[in-house]
C-alpha cells in the first residue's frame, strides 16, 4: 500500500502548503516507508508516501506528463501497465520509471477523466490537470484502495487515510453521529460516510472531478450493469 494526500484552494503561501502537504503525509509513513515526493503547482499540492514494489529504485510519485502539465499520484497496481506503456509509447509518449502507476497522466493525456475505462488493476489516484485547473480522483472498482476527501467551498482535501486530516487545522475533528450509527448497524462505515464529520469517502467504482470550485461526484462502473 502507499499514501496519497492532496490539497486544492489553499492560498497561504508556498512554503506554508508545504509543510502542511509534509505534516499530512508523515502520518501515513505506515503506509509509504520506503519514499516520499511532493509538488506544489499553483493552487494545488500533491504529496505520497511509496511502498516500493515495482522498479523499487524509481523515483517517488508524483510523476508528470511529457510537458509536466499533468501530475499523477496513485495508490494501488495496474495490472495492464505493460500493454498501456506500449500503446502509449506508439503514440509518442516517454517513460522516466517503469513504475505502472507512471502511465496515469500519459493515459489522462489522452483520454482525458475517461482513462478509467482503460486500467484494469486496484487503485484510488488524483489527477491534477494544471491547464484546466481540474483535480480528478477516482476509486478502483471494488474498493480495495481507500481514498476520503473533505471541502468547505474554497479548500478541497484528500487522503488515503483519516489520520491525515486530523493534523490540517481547519478541518473540525468532530464524530459524525450518523456514520457511527451506520457503523454500529453494519459493522463497517457504508461510503461516503466516515468517522469524521464532513470527511466523505469516494465510492468504489466513482469518480470525483473539482473544477471551478465545483465537486462533481460520478459513477462509472457497476457490478448490476454485468
Amino acid at each position: 500500500m502507499c499514501g496519497l494526500v492532496g490539497i486544492l484552494g489553499c492560498k497561504g503561501p508556498d512554503e506554508e502548503r508545504r509543510r502542511l502537504i509534509h505534516a499530512m503525509a508523515e502520518t501515513m509513513v505506515h503506509r509509504g516507508p520506503d519514499g516520499e515526493g511532493y509538488v506544489a503547482r499553483d493552487d494545488c499540492a500533491l504529496g505520497f508516501r511509496r511502498l516500493a514494489i515495482i522498479d523499487v529504485d524509481a523515483e517517488s510519485p508524483p510523476f508528470p506528463n511529457g510537458d509536466r502539465s499533468i501530475w499523477s499520484i496513485c495508490n494501488g497496481q495496474i495490472y495492464n501497465a505493460p500493454d498501456l506503456f506500449e500503446r502509449l509509447e506508439s503514440k509518442g509518449h516517454t517513460f522516466r520509471t517503469d513504475t505502472d502507476t507512471e502511465v496515469i497522466p500519459h493515459l489522462y493525456e489522452e483520454h482525458g477523466a475517461d482513462l478509467v475505462e482503460h486500467l484494469n488493476g486496484m487503485f484510488a489516484f488524483a489527477v491534477w490537470d494544471e491547464p484546466r485547473q481540474r483535480l480528478l480522483l477516482a476509486r478502483d472498482r471494488a474498493g480495495e484502495k481507500p481514498l476520503f476527501y473533505w471541502t468547505d467551498g474554497e479548500e478541497f482535501v484528500f487522503a488515503s487515510d483519516l489520520r491525515a486530516f486530523l493534523v490540517h487545522p481547519r478541518i473540525p475533528k468532530a464524530l459524525d453521529p450518523v456514520a457511527l450509527r451506520r457503523y454500529l448497524t453494519h459493522d463497517y462505515f457504508p461510503a461516503p460516510l466516515s468517522p469524521l464529520q464532513g470527511v466523505r469517502k469516494l465510492p468504489a467504482g466513482h469518480l470525483l472531478i473539482v473544477e471551478d470550485c465545483k465537486v462533481t461526484v460520478k459513477q462509472y462502473w457497476d457490478l448490476a450493469d454485468y
